[in-house]
């Protein structure tokens, strides 16, 4: 359905956070199932969030002219490739092992783990754009003028990728958290 594609929904529907209503984030840290693969898991998006803004921040430092093209195309390289091979991991580990596992504890909320698993390949179509951009800013380190307009037209593009970022891992927070903390991790055998 239309009002539940990433780039559309406001946040999961009520019928799809059930176990968010029993397992609220305010109690994840205190609850007895919270461990290590949580926090580590928790941890990766805050790390996409983080990389997405300094990315955005070098940008808009670039187009104000208080950063110089070689420290915003190094940063932007390291950064960029972080946040690509690991966006690609982390999504390629949810799609093929948790996403099926985890949907199998409560019917109720299965729809939601195909929801996320669309937000993936959402998301997969802004990385490619987002490379092609990041590529076009590199490509264009030498030509003030060409890196000026490719910069601009690349924070554009990841403004829009940082909504769809923060809508994505906000909901896949709010129907895995809580059937992790309800059900425990899924074994790894």
């Amino acid at each position: 359905m239309d009002d539940l594609a990433l780039n559309s929904r406001k946040g999961l529907p009520d019928a799809l956070r059930v176990l968010f209503a029993e397992y609220p984030r305010i109690s994840w840290e205190n609850d007895p199932e919270f461990n290590d693969l949580i926090q580590f898991w928790l941890d990766r998006h805050l790390m996409f969030r983080r990389i997405v803004s300094e990315m955005k921040n070098d940008a808009q430092r670039i187009l104000d002219a208080k950063l110089t093209p070689p420290k915003f195309t190094s940063r932007l390289s390291r950064y960029g490739g972080i946040f690509v091979q690991g966006l690609n991991e982390h999504h390629t580990i949810e799609d093929t092992y948790y996403f099926p596992k985890l949907a199998q504890h409560d019917k109720r909320i299965e729809a939601g783990f195909d929801i996320l698993d669309k937000d993936h390949h959402e998301i997969d179509a802004h990385i490619n754009t987002f490379v092609e951009n990041a590529n076009a800013v590199l490509n264009a380190r030498d030509n003030p003028t060409n890196m000026r307009e490719n910069t601009g037209k690349f924070e554009a593009d990841l403004t829009q990728l940082e909504q769809l970022l923060d809508r994505h891992l906000n909901d896949e927070e709010k129907l895995i958290l809580p059937v992790i903390l309800k059900f425990g991790a899924p074994n790894m055998g």
